[in-house]
């Protein structure tokens, strides 16, 4: 069995492109150019030239000692928090504003839940002199204050999802109205690997640097390219998807899908989707989905703004189904110790999302020589006031 997509834009029976007629014409340019583009020299050559000099890639892979100590296992940490804006987003960002630019697009609109992604969007259409629209829901509006100006500053207009829950869901949705009502020259840069075929498989790509970099990282420190457990948080799941990308096919790799448990799976408040998701079709992919019995989508929740997103991409549904991946749902109390402990531990102040990834550490136990890559995604300056308020500093 294969974990990658399949030609006609599925993992497995996930994802596809349900969309209304009046996207197709932009879905599909995408799906019939974006192939072609990213395989052409000079756009590699461009891709690669702006991980390296302007978001700062490779990031770093960094033996964590003392989590390792306290633990007794070999923690690696992938150190995307280092890139330039903070977290995994740009790699993604640099990747569709080339892709836009090739396709002769010269306004750009995104979705934003944490405002990592929007920051990122923002900053590549300052870079490259285009338009910037962002969409994001009044609650993270309010909730990701710095982010917000950041993205001002870089010149983006901020446009508020003032409907259902005003979270990412309803950021996503806003956009995709946009993109219907302005058709022919714009881009929507989708910030995970969610949406219509084929961004789920496009954006994997431009993350994909994450997992290519830890092969060649690992042979350097371990003697080996293969980790025993690669962990990533997932709301949509870019930053996973990433990690996981080049070991999606090679099963003597476990990997670990970190998942927001809210205030309990059960509690009513949570973003668990593969413990409470069904079959769905969510912004123009069929995917796991929380939902009622009527097929109503159920409003997500977690201390992090990044993951209340829900569904999940149509990679990761495939792999939970399959059983390739395991998934594992954290608590907000478990998340932010778990993050209180990173910083003083090791001295690295983590994004809330990135956070859920490092509880794990207490749920499992890892044998002594394992080695354990944890994909720290962001860092946790975006979310300085979430600590605060939470431990009352």
């Amino acid at each position: 069995m294969s974990y990658n997509i399949n030609d006609k834009g599925y993992y497995g029976k996930f994802g596809g492109a349900y969309i209304p007629e009046m996207l197709y014409p932009n879905v599909e340019e995408l799906r019939q150019n974006y192939l072609k583009i990213m395989s052409e020299p000079s756009f590699k050559s461009e891709f690669n030239q702006l991980l390296k000099d302007y978001v700062g890639r490779p990031s770093p892979l960094y033996f964590a000692k003392r989590l390792s100590e306290k633990y007794n296992t070999k923690i690696y940490l992938k150190r995307e928090d280092l890139n330039h804006t903070g977290a995994h987003k740009v790699n993604n960002t640099i990747g569709q504003i080339l892709m836009a630019q090739r396709l002769g697009k010269s306004r750009i609109i995104a979705e934003t839940g944490a405002g990592q992604h929007g920051v990122a969007t923002a900053t590549v259409c300052a870079l490259m002199g285009l338009t910037c629209i962002v969409y994001m829901g009044e609650v993270d509006i309010a909730r990701q204050a710095p982010n917000v100006a950041r993205m001002k500053m870089l010149g983006a207009e901020v446009r508020p999802a003032l409907s259902g829950s005003r979270t990412l869901k309803d950021a996503t949705n806003e956009a995709i109205r946009d993109w219907i009502n302005n058709p022919i020259d714009t881009h929507y840069i989708i910030g995970s690997v969610v949406g219509p075929h084929p961004y789920p498989d496009m954006v994997a790509r431009f993350q994909a640097v994450v997992s290519e970099e830890i092969q060649w990282q690992l042979q350097e420190k371990e003697g080996t390219t293969k980790p025993n457990y690669v962990l990533a948080c997932v709301g949509g799941g870019s930053n996973a998807a990433g990690a996981f990308y080049h070991y999606l096919d090679d099963i003597d790799v476990k990997l670990i899908a970190v998942e927001a448990a809210g205030k309990g799976i059960h509690s009513g408040e949570s973003a668990a989707t593969s413990a409470l998701g069904r079959e769905g079709i969510i912004h123009g992919s069929k995917t796991l989905l929380m939902q009622t019995h009527d097929g109503q989508i159920t409003e997500p929740y977690s201390i992090s703004a990044g993951l209340d997103y829900p569904g999940v991409g149509p990679m990761h549904a495939h792999l939970y189904t399959s059983g390739r991946a395991e998934f594992i749902s954290i608590t907000d109390d478990q998340a932010m110790t778990a993050g209180l402990e990173l910083s003083q531990l090791e001295g690295i102040i983590p994004a809330i999302e990135s956070s859920h990834a490092f509880a794990v550490l207490e749920q499992k136990t890892f044998e002594p020589d394992d080695i354990v890559i944890i994909n720290l995604s962001g860092r946790g300056d975006k979310d300085l006031q979430n600590y605060i308020d939470y431990f009352s500093y």
